[in-house]
């Protein structure tokens, strides 16, 4: 078990911090969301009804699309695109493992198996990682929406206007002032760590260059 758990350490961590800031979010949220309630005049709402809220789902997915959405035009931009001097690009001038054709490849035991298998099954395995976040992305952008116009059509109704459908909500400046808003900083974080790259260095991580290394070397 300490063995299983030392190789698998990283992603272990992260998915033990994303349920600790969830679950924060989630109770913070609840109890924003209730201090809303009962100034409006309404009862407050526990924990596990908050979870079945459009304020819930909004304030969850329209995070979550933009994390998607950062990683898998990341994953797809550094096939094609190159920063000279920053590990977070491929080598420039030559070939990276990343490049080569699987249909090439010394079939092993080892081996996955779209690769052995070949066809499309191979195109879609070859291409996966950017599919499996292009679903996570449209997924979040539905939630997003959905919980979005729930709470935006309590919010007209409380006025007087009329409610809107989640079509009707995603043509609302709201949906896309809360979805810029997170997408613009995911790219802003990407482009420091792309820039800053080049020239600082962090000791033991594979998201740096050896500390020695001159700042025009690219990749690891």
């Amino acid at each position: 078990m300490r063995k299983w758990a030392k190789e698998h350490g990283l992603l272990l961590a992260n998915l033990g911090l994303f349920l600790v800031f969830f679950g924060g979010m989630v109770v913070s949220g609840a109890a924003d969301y209730s201090e809303d309630q009962v100034s409006h005049g309404q009862s407050a709402v526990g924990i596990v009804e908050y979870l079945g809220t459009g304020a819930f789902l909004e304030a969850t997915f329209e995070n979550w699309e933009s994390e998607f959405l950062q990683m898998g035009m990341y994953v797809i931009l550094t096939v094609f695109l190159f920063q000279k001097g920053s590990s977070e690009s491929k080598p420039m001038g030559k070939k990276a493992p990343q490049d080569e054709d699987p249909r090439h490849a010394t079939i092993k035991a080892a081996t996955p198996w779209p690769v052995r298998r070949g066809g499309w099954v191979l195109k879609l395995y070859e291409h996966s990682l950017s599919i499996m976040f292009a679903l996570l992305f449209l997924m979040s952008v539905v939630l997003h929406a959905v919980g979005g116009s729930e709470e935006y059509s309590q919010e007209q109704q409380a006025h007087g206007q009329p409610a809107v459908s989640v079509l009707g909500y995603l043509a609302t400046s709201r949906f896309w002032f809360e979805s810029f808003q997170n997408w613009q900083s995911e790219f802003l974080a990407v482009a420091v760590l792309v820039g800053a790259s080049v020239y600082l260095r962090e000791r033991g991580s594979p998201e740096s260059k050896p500390v020695a290394e001159p700042h025009y070397e690219t990749g690891t």
